[in-house]
């Protein structure tokens, strides 16, 4: 995989067409190909417009009707939003490109911006890894899209400082995380943990735990298989068999 390849940009739900261009020029300043957008099925010529040396880019853009999907092959996803949740961490744009660098190039990344307006949806956010901010002066408006876009990639691109001395295991991509989340909140169901007044409550909870730890295959087998445990119950010990260890009270 070549440095350029392993990040895709996904731009959700944008207003104009001339931000899309922007956002790709920013693509090609920094090195990076492949560009996705979500809620839109075409392009409208002003976007090759302000794409300037980048209309190769604006050519190989590929629409997707979610974000789930524009992001279902992507290991690490990274929200760029202004909202503040108190239950999700929200980190700066540094801190975001340092969890990056936590993961060995063969960590596929997916790099989510919302629409100029509104930004993502609460339940868009939901699916981010990593919730990261722009810095910005007080008392200033949003950053404009395409320029967002380009400031996060020269600092994903032109990083400075060491490795980190330890490199994180590679996460399960983001499909298999979302449906390990899925399977766990069924278990909970099964386990009588859920109920009509709290089920929508849990859910979302549990997709927001799942999507934080960036979960490994290692780390869905093990959380997977205690529940299956609870759910089969305690086994009958034999008789004559003798515990080995303490007894937990």
């Amino acid at each position: 995989m070549t440095a350029s390849s392993r990040l895709a940009v996904v731009l959700v739900r944008p207003d104009s067409p001339e931000n899309i261009g922007l956002a790709a020029r920013g693509m090609a300043n920094t090195g990076f190909t492949d560009l996705r957008i979500v809620g839109l099925d075409r392009l409208e010529p002003p976007a090759w417009r302000t794409a300037i040396h980048a209309e190769a880019i604006i050519e190989g853009v590929r629409f997707f009707p979610s974000l789930g999907e524009a992001v279902s092959d992507r290991d690490l996803v990274l929200g760029s939003t202004a909202r503040i949740r108190h239950d999700f961490p929200l980190v700066s744009l540094a801190e975001a490109v340092a969890r990056i660098a936590e993961y060995a190039p063969a960590a596929r990344v997916g790099l989510v911006f919302g629409n100029e307006r509104t930004g993502l949806t609460q339940e868009e956010l939901g699916l981010a890894n990593v919730r990261f901010h722009i810095p910005q002066a007080a008392r200033q408006p949003s950053y404009n899209l395409g320029v967002a876009v380009t400031l996060a990639l020269h600092a994903v691109a032109f990083r400075e400082g060491p490795p980190p001395s330890l490199r994180r295991d590679l996460p399960l991509d983001h499909a298999a995380q979302a449906e390990a989340g899925r399977r766990f909140a069924d278990m909970l169901d099964s386990l009588g943990f859920m109920h009509d007044t709290n089920r929508a409550f849990i859910v979302e909870k549990v997709r927001d735990i799942f999507f934080r730890m960036a979960l490994t295959a290692k780390d869905r087998d093990v959380i997977l298989a205690m529940f299956r445990k609870s759910l089969e119950g305690p086994r009958e010990r034999r008789p004559g068999s003798k515990s080995k260890g303490k007894e937990l009270p």
